[in-house]
């Protein structure tokens, strides 16, 4: 039985691109670890750990987690399954941090999902939220069966501050701002593929083929 090759990848994407369902799915047909950044960051700061109380003190203050405590965090994780493939996911989202995860280990692709702003805004523009259990609803594709009202309860339903448009266009800007270095920085070293599309549906056909090429789906490798 040959060896299984390692493969280590980054995706990127704006807030309301679909990173998360496109991780699950990678994660599932290719057999990597799937790794997000804000899962991470959450369960360290329940726990209290070193690192999650840094963290909870940089944003209770309204700032952004320092690089330096970002990429102690991701790098703990990414070491303890030295010998393991994954996909991260929220990270990195500076080029600092693209340098520390650089030193450490070498990625061999960054998918970046590329989703016109149009489309996300419009997207997340559309969610309405039933804030005790947590139920989201689109108004595109999946709205309530009555307008405003939570299915369940028939409480009135809200839009999360994050999902006004104007939050929506903000956080945009922001993302556009900070990771376009990224963006080029791994278009510099050759490892950088974009996927464009306005769903996952269309564009994962793409990414799915692309990544055949480059590590086997979990159900052809040898036993």
């Amino acid at each position: 039985m040959g060896l299984q090759r390692i493969f280590r990848a980054v995706i990127m994407g704006p807030p309301g691109s679909g990173k998360g369902t496109m991780s699950a799915r990678i994660s599932k047909t290719f057999g990597l670890k799937h790794i997000s950044s804000g899962d991470l960051l959450r369960a360290n700061i329940e726990a209290q750990t070193e690192l999650g109380l840094l963290m909870k003190s940089s944003i209770d203050q309204g700032q952004l987690v320092p690089d330096d405590v970002m990429s102690r965090l991701m790098l703990r994780d990414l070491r303890a399954m030295d010998h393991g493939s994954w996909l991260i996911d929220g990270f990195p989202r500076t080029v600092s941090q693209a340098d520390s995860l650089e030193d450490a280990f070498t990625v061999d692709t960054v998918i970046n999902l590329n989703v016109p702003f149009q489309t996300i805004k419009r997207r997340l523009s559309s969610r309405w939220t039933h804030l005790s259990s947590g139920r989201v609803y689109n108004v595109g594709f999946n709205p309530p069966k009555v307008p405003g009202l939570d299915d369940v309860t028939g409480e009135p339903l809200v839009q999360r501050e994050d999902d006004t448009p104007e939050t929506v266009t903000r956080r945009l800007k922001a993302y556009q701002n900070q990771t376009e270095p990224v963006l080029e920085y791994y278009r510099s070293k050759g490892v950088l593929e974009i996927f464009s599309g306005t769903e996952t549906d269309q564009m994962w056909p793409h990414v799915e083929a692309f990544l055949q090429g480059k590590v086997p789906p979990v159900e052809q490798r040898a036993p």
